[in-house]
């Protein structure tokens, strides 16, 4: 149902070096770009993730009760996508660990704020 999500930043080469690290561990890149958008994903794969300056002109802020959930393989890469996001500027909003059964996650904020979480859904 997703085609993909837009985060705003203030600073579009500083946010594509955290989102470049993120795509490289979750086996993704760049499909689309400009000087005011970057875009992450495969064509034809699942949801992706957008940067962007705010067309509007304006500064770039958070949403509240706003989250991105990024879908892991396994709870190795749940912990390197954390560590990869906070080695990036990042900052930890919960270390990874499980959060209810079947449910194993880890949340941080990317360099403007917007804040992010890697997870697996495991059989239970």
């Amino acid at each position: 149902m997703i085609g993909y999500v837009t985060l705003g930043t203030n600073d579009l080469q500083k946010a594509a070096k955290f989102y470049d690290a993120l795509a490289k561990e979750l086996g993704t890149g760049r499909m689309m770009e400009n000087d005011k958008f970057i875009a992450y994903g495969t064509p034809g794969g699942g949801a992706g993730i957008g940067i962007a300056m705010p067309h509007d002109g304006r500064p770039a802020t958070i949403g509240n009760g706003v989250m991105v959930a990024l879908a892991a393989k396994d709870r190795a890469q749940v912990d390197r996508i954390h560590q990869c996001a906070l080695a990036n500027g990042g900052t930890c909003e919960g270390k990874p660990g499980q959060r209810f059964e079947g449910f194993y996650a880890a949340y941080f904020r990317d360099l403007d704020g917007n804040k992010l979480n890697a997870f697996v859904m495991e059989q239970t």
